[in-house]
């Protein structure tokens, strides 16, 4: 006995010396089932408003700013659908028509419909920004609607794709479209989302430093209260 395990070292001494290929055995995971899948009519985006239909009689409404709809968490679209894929938004910002369309046309020329399904969510362009003509002089009222956007917070689900597919075979076309959108976006699947929340939770309760931003702001720690924004006061920098 002692003597075959002395030769069956030598042997793999040699072999790792000489650079012998040697076979070995492998363990794959079993491959994942799909049974609740059910193919969809449309699998593609379908193709979004450019402009909000209004009645007839009805003069399109304009409209403030509101830089709120933008600013802080999204606190009800945080959370995938169908658990599998999608485009999350890490920052606030706008979309305009030409940002749906972008993402219709990368997503319908690399989804295979046989297999995947693609859904949106979020609105068509629904608020309106005005703009005045170039070269014009102050007053006169308020300019005309110029376009319409769909405005986004931070942590909001932007496109979703599901079916029979892994995240290694759409996580580029996701990084792609993400890469283009006018804030900072990334793609996300179920898992990586639970494991973001697992750690942020993680972090928040190994935490051996008193001194959070929390505490900063709410001890007004160096007067720190003359020159933070009223949002600093209500989220603790964590968004602007």
């Amino acid at each position: 006995m002692l003597i075959f395990k002395k030769n069956l070292i030598n042997s793999n001494f040699i072999a790792h010396l000489y650079n012998i290929r040697t076979a070995g055995l492998k363990y794959f995971a079993p491959p994942i089932k799909y049974e609740d899948f059910q193919p969809a009519e449309r699998p593609k985006l379908r193709v979004m408003e450019k402009v909000p239909q209004y009645p007839s009689n009805m003069r399109p409404p304009k409209m403030q700013k509101r830089l709120k709809l933008m600013r802080g968490p999204e606190l009800v679209h945080n959370t995938l659908q169908h658990k599998q894929y999608g485009i999350i938004a890490t920052g606030g910002g706008r979309l305009r028509w030409g940002h749906f369309e972008m993402i219709r046309n990368t997503i319908g020329r690399k989804i295979d419909v046989n297999r995947m399904i693609a859904t949106w969510r979020i609105p068509p362009p629904w608020q309106p920004l005005t703009k005045k003509g170039q070269g014009q002089r102050m007053g006169g009222g308020k300019g005309a609607i110029d376009h319409y956007v769909t405005p986004i917070k931070s942590g909001r689900v932007i496109v979703e794709i599901s079916g029979k597919c892994e995240f290694a075979e759409v996580e580029p076309m996701l990084k792609q479209v993400a890469h283009l959108l006018p804030f900072k976006a990334e793609a996300i699947s179920e898992d990586i989302l639970k494991e973001k929340i697992k750690m942020e939770e993680e972090l928040e309760r190994s935490n051996t430093n008193p001194f959070t931003m929390k505490y900063v702001i709410q001890n007004n720690l160096n007067g720190c209260h003359r020159w933070l924004s009223p949002f600093d006061h209500k989220w603790f920098g964590k968004y602007l």
